[in-house]
This record gives structure tokens, C-alpha cells and sequence, in this order.
């Protein structure tokens, strides 16, 4: 089989970036390991997405946030940053923005059911789902995959959204710089006697991150970010003894607590792959840039990413760029690396150093962080800023996919 472009990966990402070349007129191939069905209706994973205005927009674009489910999403209007028993708050909110929100949180397998309905039937798109890739050969005159299940492929451009462990970014020898936290992650929804008011907040205390994002209701999305002993003791915990030490170690702000919801955990590893392209190859989603969890931006990034790469490769072919040439995707791919470095480095670098900083138990950095949460509601143009990436509200919008 040949195909014009071939996409590893069938996650929110990939699936994002296969809608997002729709008309273009190129016969596309998206290879997933997961079968077809789990892709049409995921299970739920713990994951709630902080979607910036841009992903929101990106998404009507695409034909999926219409899909999603009435009272899926749910308002993000305020974010506070607590430090141990500090009395002090760093807090975001859009009091002078005439947005209503800072974002919208929505539950991650709900938009990839929304993102996979909405390349059902797309001209030009062959699904290969239950299979994944054990080989790949890439040259100048193109791209030859071998496939798990004995069927071989060909294309002019492999795009790879296979993880932040991404098989295929290391099969080309593209390094990546990962760190390794050490911790896990654990996710669930929790009900509780408290109102969060849409307050998100993130709590780190001594030894502990504990983040409590609202959803609709008296209903909050947890993210517990303990060393992984301890987290594979809360998940075998009863649902009882789980929720009576959340509510405690959370130290009752929302009162008590009831588990309503599975628990997943997740290890917590953030990657940052060394070059984005290649000949014929491209990384997208967290095989180009794997985010640390407490900005809540990875699949906002990713999203961004997805877009990017098509405006660049839509934006060759509308010149009449012929891709079966190796050179006629040498600029668009250099473009693409050039604009996503430059959208992904600065979120990339400085939360993993928020993150090093607020999890650092030593008496200097305690003293640093309790200094950055006393001044940093004082300095307004620097809170505008970082209020400003994370809600990706002023950038350019996306036209509507065909």
C-alpha cells in the first residue's frame, strides 16, 4: 500500500492532525496500535484537559467540540498556586479580561471520541488500527513501514505522534532530553461537601503536590503527585480509606471527600525531543515535547503542534510543492520546527523549573518559593504573561477544515 503521508498514532494528537489535513488531497494512512473500537469510544482515563481559547477554536475548526457531550466542559475561572502552609497565593483569574474563563477543562477520552468521530468517512484516510509499526525506512526517495500485523507501507512523509517514549523517534536517532521525576501521578474525580467556586488549585505542600481542578457540581478532578511506592498504595487502597486520606491530606479545604470515579496513575517523565524533523519525518504531540503536568498544557501544545505542521505542509502544496521530491518538504518541515521550538521551549523550560523548584525540599528553595508567591501578585506584567500562555487567547485563529 503507498500513501502520500503516513501518521503513527491515533491518540487526540494524531487523530487532531489527520483531521486537520482534511481536502487537502493527499492520501493519508493513521496507524494505531489500540483496535478500532477502543478508538471509537475510550474508556475513561482520569485525565481532565485545561483547554486553552486557541484549542477551543482549534477543535470548533476541526468539527469536534460540537461532538462533545452537553455539560462535558466545564469552566476554568480562577487558578491559585499554594506553598506548603504559606499564607500567601499566587492566583490567575480574568477580572480584567473579557473572557469568562481562563479555559475550559474537559475530560481527555471525550475529546479523542469527539476528534475520532470527526474523521470517520474522511476522503482519503485509510485507518489501520490494531497493528503498529516494528520497522522503518526512510530515505530521500521515501518511506517503506513494516507493520505488526505482516502488511508493509509506503509514504512520502512519516508524522509520529507515538508518545513521549516515541519507538519511532528513537528508531531515527533523534535524541530527546528526558527527565525523569522519580514520581507518579495519580488521577480520579472526587466528590465533595465543599463549593470550589471554579477555582483550580495547586497545592504544593511538603513532599506532596496535590491539584484540584473543578468540574461541574460539587465535583473536583484530582491529580496527586507522590514518589511511586506511595502512589501504588493509594490505588490498591478501598474506596473508603482512599477518600478519608485525600480528604485529609488535602487538609479538608473542600471537606470530605468521596471517590467517584476509577483511579490511574501515570509516571511522571517529561521528554523534549532534540530535533522535531527529519528527512521525510516529522514528531508531533508529546513525541516532540512531552510536558511535566502541573501547567496543564501538554495536549494544548500538541494541539498547537498538529496545526502548525499542516500550515506549513497545506501552505506547500497550495505553492504546488510536489512531496514526492525530498527537497519540496525541506522548508515546510523547517518551518514547522522553527515555529513550534520557538511556541515549546520557553512553557517546555520553565515549567520544568517551576516544577524542580516547588517539589525541591532543601531550605533554599523553600525560602525561594515562599519569596516568588509573596511578590508575584505584586508584579502584574509578569502574571500577564504567564496569564497569557495559558490561555492562548490572542493568538491567530484557525479556518474551518473541509
Amino acid at each position: 500500500m503507498q500513501f502520500d503521508m503516513a501518521i503513527v498514532g491515533g491518540g487526540p494528537v494524531g487523530l487532531a492532525f489527520a483531521r486537520e489535513m482534511a481536502g487537502s488531497g493527499l492520501s493519508l494512512a493513521l496507524i494505531e496500535t489500540q483496535a478500532e473500537a477502543r478508538l471509537a469510544d475510550p474508556g475513561f482515563d482520569g485525565r481532565e484537559i485545561a483547554l486553552t481559547h486557541l484549542s477551543q477554536d482549534l477543535l470548533r475548526a476541526l468539527g469536534a467540540w460540537d461532538r462533545l457531550p452537553s455539560g462535558a466542559a466545564s469552566a476554568l475561572r480562577e487558578a491559585r498556586v499554594l506553598n506548603g502552609g504559606s499564607p500567601y497565593a499566587l492566583h490567575f483569574d480574568v477580572s480584567d479580561r473579557a473572557e469568562a474563563a481562563l479555559g475550559q477543562l474537559v475530560p481527555n477520552h471525550l475529546i479523542r471520541r469527539a476528534l475520532f468521530a470527526t474523521v470517520q468517512g474522511q476522503a482519503g484516510l485509510t485507518l489501520l488500527a490494531g497493528t503498529s509499526v516494528t520497522n522503518a525506512t526512510i530515505t530521500r526517495q521515501g518511506a517503506r513501514l513494516a507493520l505488526s500485523d505482516g502488511r508493509e507501507i509506503g509514504a512520502k512523509l512519516v508524522v509520529a505522534a507515538d508518545t513521549r517514549f516515541s519507538p519511532l523517534r528513537k528508531a531515527q536517532r533523534i535524541g530527546a532530553d528526558v527527565t525523569d521525576f522519580g514520581k507518579s501521578m495519580l488521577v480520579c474525580r472526587l466528590e465533595h461537601e465543599g463549593e470550589h467556586g471554579h477555582v483550580a488549585t495547586e497545592w504544593f505542600g511538603h513532599d506532596q503536590t496535590i491539584a484540584m481542578l473543578p468540574l461541574n457540581g460539587r465535583c473536583s478532578s484530582a491529580v496527586i503527585t507522590l514518589p511511586r511506592p506511595e502512589i501504588e498504595r493509594l490505588v490498591a487502597l478501598d474506596g473508603s480509606a482512599f477518600s478519608a486520606e485525600v480528604t485529609e491530606r488535602y487538609r479538608r479545604r473542600l471537606g470530605a471527600m468521596r471517590l467517584v470515579s476509577s483511579r490511574h496513575a501515570y509516571p511522571l517523565v517529561t521528554a523534549y525531543a532534540r530535533r522535531f524533523v527529519a528527512m521525510r519525518f516529522a514528531l508531533i504531540g508529546d513525541a516532540a515535547v512531552g510536558m511535566h503536568p502541573v501547567t496543564a498544557h501538554g495536549f494544548n501544545l500538541g494541539l498547537r503542534g498538529a496545526h502548525t505542521l499542516a500550515e506549513e505542509l497545506r501552505g506547500a502544496l497550495a505553492r504546488g510543492a510536489d512531496l514526492a521530491r525530498a527537497e519540496a518538504l525541506d522548508a515546510p518541515l523547517a518551518a514547522y520546527e522553527s515555529r513550534h521550538r520557538r511556541a515549546s521551549w520557553p512553557l517546555y523550560a520553565g515549567t520544568n523549573l517551576l516544577a524542580k523548584l516547588y517539589t525541591d525540599e532543601r531550605a533554599p528553595a523553600r525560602l525561594a518559593r515562599h519569596a516568588a508567591l509573596r511578590l508575584g501578585n505584586r508584579l502584574t506584567p509578569f502574571k500577564h504573561i504567564i496569564r497569557g500562555m495559558l490561555m492562548e487567547s490572542d493568538g491567530p485563529r484557525p479556518s474551518t477544515r473541509g
